[in-house]
Protein backbone atom coordinates (compact mmCIF):
# COMPACT_ATOMS: atom_id res chain seq x y z
CA UNK A 1 0.00 0.00 0.00
CA UNK A 2 2.85 2.50 0.49
CA UNK A 3 4.76 2.10 -2.59
CA UNK A 4 0.88 2.69 -4.20
CA UNK A 5 0.90 6.18 -2.31
CA UNK A 6 4.79 6.64 -3.45
CA UNK A 7 4.15 5.93 -6.76
CA UNK A 8 0.68 8.23 -6.87
CA UNK A 9 3.22 11.16 -5.72
CA UNK A 10 5.72 11.15 -8.05
CA UNK A 11 3.87 12.73 -10.98
CA UNK A 12 3.48 15.56 -8.72
CA UNK A 13 6.92 15.77 -7.79
CA UNK A 14 7.60 15.77 -11.18
CA UNK A 15 5.26 18.53 -12.25
CA UNK A 16 6.52 20.64 -9.19
CA UNK A 17 10.07 20.16 -10.55
CA UNK A 18 9.35 21.18 -13.86
CA UNK A 19 7.37 24.09 -12.98
CA UNK A 20 10.41 25.22 -10.71
CA UNK A 21 12.64 24.84 -13.65
CA UNK A 22 9.96 26.58 -15.95
CA UNK A 23 9.70 29.67 -13.67
CA UNK A 24 13.52 29.72 -13.19
CA UNK A 25 13.85 30.43 -17.20
CA UNK A 26 10.76 32.96 -16.86
CA UNK A 27 12.59 34.49 -14.44
CA UNK A 28 16.16 34.81 -15.97
CA UNK A 29 14.05 35.89 -19.56
CA UNK A 30 12.15 38.55 -17.65
CA UNK A 31 15.63 40.34 -15.88
CA UNK A 32 17.14 39.89 -19.28
CA UNK A 33 14.00 41.97 -20.68
CA UNK A 34 14.10 44.73 -17.87
CA UNK A 35 17.72 45.11 -18.26
CA UNK A 36 17.90 45.10 -22.09
CA UNK A 37 14.91 47.74 -22.09
CA UNK A 38 16.75 49.83 -19.51
CA UNK A 39 20.49 50.08 -20.79
CA UNK A 40 20.25 53.16 -23.39
CA UNK A 41 22.55 53.06 -27.05
CA UNK A 42 25.43 55.45 -25.36
CA UNK A 43 25.71 53.13 -22.93
CA UNK A 44 26.16 50.24 -24.97
CA UNK A 45 28.45 51.44 -27.22
CA UNK A 46 30.89 52.56 -24.12
CA UNK A 47 30.52 49.28 -23.56
CA UNK A 48 31.67 47.73 -26.13
CA UNK A 49 34.38 50.37 -26.52
CA UNK A 50 37.82 49.36 -25.51
CA UNK A 51 39.41 50.84 -22.34
CA UNK A 52 42.15 51.04 -24.08
CA UNK A 53 42.43 54.16 -26.62
CA UNK A 54 43.82 52.82 -29.73
CA UNK A 55 47.41 52.95 -31.06
CA UNK A 56 48.44 55.28 -33.05
CA UNK A 57 49.36 54.87 -37.03
CA UNK A 58 52.91 54.48 -37.48
CA UNK A 59 54.99 57.56 -38.81
CA UNK A 60 56.29 57.36 -42.23
CA UNK A 61 59.73 56.71 -40.93
CA UNK A 62 58.37 53.76 -38.74
CA UNK A 63 56.58 52.19 -41.53
CA UNK A 64 59.52 52.40 -43.67
CA UNK A 65 61.15 50.28 -40.89
CA UNK A 66 58.84 47.97 -40.09
CA UNK A 67 58.58 47.07 -44.04
CA UNK A 68 62.13 46.72 -44.11
CA UNK A 69 61.60 44.55 -41.16
CA UNK A 70 58.43 42.08 -42.35
CA UNK A 71 60.75 39.99 -45.01
CA UNK A 72 63.20 39.57 -42.13
CA UNK A 73 60.40 38.33 -39.63
CA UNK A 74 59.31 36.13 -42.31
CA UNK A 75 62.33 34.08 -42.02
CA UNK A 76 62.71 33.85 -38.66
CA UNK A 77 59.63 32.48 -38.39
CA UNK A 78 60.04 30.18 -41.07
CA UNK A 79 63.38 29.16 -38.93
CA UNK A 80 61.64 28.76 -35.77
CA UNK A 81 58.97 26.25 -36.91
CA UNK A 82 61.70 24.43 -38.90
CA UNK A 83 63.77 24.02 -35.64
CA UNK A 84 60.34 23.34 -34.02
CA UNK A 85 59.24 20.61 -36.28
CA UNK A 86 62.98 19.09 -36.47
CA UNK A 87 62.85 18.48 -32.97
CA UNK A 88 59.53 17.21 -32.39
CA UNK A 89 60.22 15.10 -35.36
CA UNK A 90 63.26 13.81 -33.43
CA UNK A 91 61.77 12.71 -30.69
CA UNK A 92 59.12 10.93 -32.74
CA UNK A 93 61.48 8.85 -34.47
CA UNK A 94 60.75 10.62 -37.75
CA UNK A 95 64.34 11.97 -38.26
CA UNK A 96 67.75 10.55 -37.17
CA UNK A 97 70.21 12.60 -35.41
CA UNK A 98 71.75 13.86 -38.49
CA UNK A 99 69.01 14.77 -40.29
CA UNK A 100 67.89 16.94 -37.23
CA UNK A 101 71.05 18.35 -37.49
CA UNK A 102 71.12 19.34 -41.05
CA UNK A 103 67.22 20.70 -40.54
CA UNK A 104 68.80 22.77 -37.26
CA UNK A 105 71.98 23.99 -39.05
CA UNK A 106 69.51 25.72 -41.50
CA UNK A 107 67.42 27.44 -39.15
CA UNK A 108 70.75 28.44 -37.97
CA UNK A 109 71.84 29.65 -40.90
CA UNK A 110 68.87 31.39 -41.44
CA UNK A 111 69.18 33.58 -38.06
CA UNK A 112 72.43 34.26 -38.91
CA UNK A 113 71.41 35.78 -41.99
CA UNK A 114 68.79 37.46 -40.19
CA UNK A 115 70.97 39.13 -37.24
CA UNK A 116 73.09 40.21 -40.49
CA UNK A 117 70.11 42.14 -41.92
CA UNK A 118 68.94 43.43 -38.70
CA UNK A 119 72.21 44.63 -38.46
CA UNK A 120 71.67 46.82 -41.56
CA UNK A 121 68.67 48.60 -40.44
CA UNK A 122 68.47 51.99 -38.89
CA UNK A 123 65.81 52.12 -36.89
CA UNK A 124 63.73 55.18 -36.18
CA UNK A 125 64.80 56.64 -32.59
CA UNK A 126 60.88 55.30 -31.54
CA UNK A 127 61.77 52.03 -32.95
CA UNK A 128 65.24 51.54 -31.29
CA UNK A 129 63.80 49.41 -28.37
CA UNK A 130 62.06 47.43 -30.59
CA UNK A 131 65.03 46.75 -32.86
CA UNK A 132 66.92 45.78 -30.11
CA UNK A 133 64.23 43.44 -28.83
CA UNK A 134 63.93 41.63 -32.31
CA UNK A 135 67.98 41.69 -31.98
CA UNK A 136 67.98 39.29 -28.71
CA UNK A 137 64.87 37.49 -30.30
CA UNK A 138 67.17 36.24 -32.93
CA UNK A 139 70.65 35.96 -30.51
CA UNK A 140 68.15 33.25 -28.43
CA UNK A 141 66.84 31.56 -31.53
CA UNK A 142 70.37 31.36 -32.48
CA UNK A 143 71.80 30.31 -29.23
CA UNK A 144 68.72 27.39 -28.96
CA UNK A 145 69.59 26.13 -32.42
CA UNK A 146 73.11 26.12 -31.19
CA UNK A 147 72.32 23.83 -28.10
CA UNK A 148 69.70 21.62 -30.37
CA UNK A 149 72.60 20.47 -32.95
CA UNK A 150 74.25 19.16 -30.14
CA UNK A 151 71.95 15.89 -29.68
CA UNK A 152 73.84 15.34 -33.00
CA UNK A 153 77.09 14.94 -31.40
CA UNK A 154 76.08 12.75 -28.51
CA UNK A 155 72.42 11.74 -28.50
CA UNK A 156 71.55 13.34 -24.69
CA UNK A 157 68.03 14.32 -25.11
CA UNK A 158 68.80 17.31 -22.17
CA UNK A 159 70.19 19.58 -25.31
CA UNK A 160 66.58 19.57 -26.43
CA UNK A 161 65.38 20.59 -22.82
CA UNK A 162 67.76 23.24 -22.52
CA UNK A 163 67.45 24.28 -26.21
CA UNK A 164 63.40 25.07 -24.97
CA UNK A 165 63.52 28.07 -22.74
CA UNK A 166 65.52 29.78 -25.14
CA UNK A 167 63.40 29.39 -27.97
CA UNK A 168 59.97 30.08 -26.21
CA UNK A 169 61.84 33.52 -24.73
CA UNK A 170 62.44 34.08 -28.48
CA UNK A 171 58.92 33.84 -29.60
CA UNK A 172 57.54 36.20 -26.68
CA UNK A 173 59.71 38.52 -27.98
CA UNK A 174 58.82 38.14 -31.61
CA UNK A 175 55.06 38.49 -30.71
CA UNK A 176 55.38 41.39 -28.38
CA UNK A 177 57.57 43.45 -31.07
CA UNK A 178 54.93 41.58 -33.72
CA UNK A 179 51.99 43.50 -32.03
CA UNK A 180 53.61 46.43 -32.11
CA UNK A 181 55.11 46.70 -35.75
CA UNK A 182 52.20 44.39 -37.26
CA UNK A 183 49.32 44.38 -35.62
CA UNK A 184 47.11 42.51 -38.07
CA UNK A 185 49.63 39.46 -38.54
CA UNK A 186 48.54 36.41 -38.25
CA UNK A 187 49.62 35.15 -34.88
CA UNK A 188 49.70 31.05 -34.13
CA UNK A 189 47.59 29.19 -30.72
Amino acid sequence: MKGARIMARLPSVKVLLFTLVLGALLGIIGVALVREATITPAATARALRPTLSPRPALTPVEEAYALALWPIHNEVKAGALRMIAGGLSYKLGQLDRAALKTRIETARDTYRKAAASIGTLEPPPSMVKHHGDYREAVRLYEQSAREMVRVSDDGRDEHLVRAHPLSMQAGVILLKVGNELWPTEYKPN
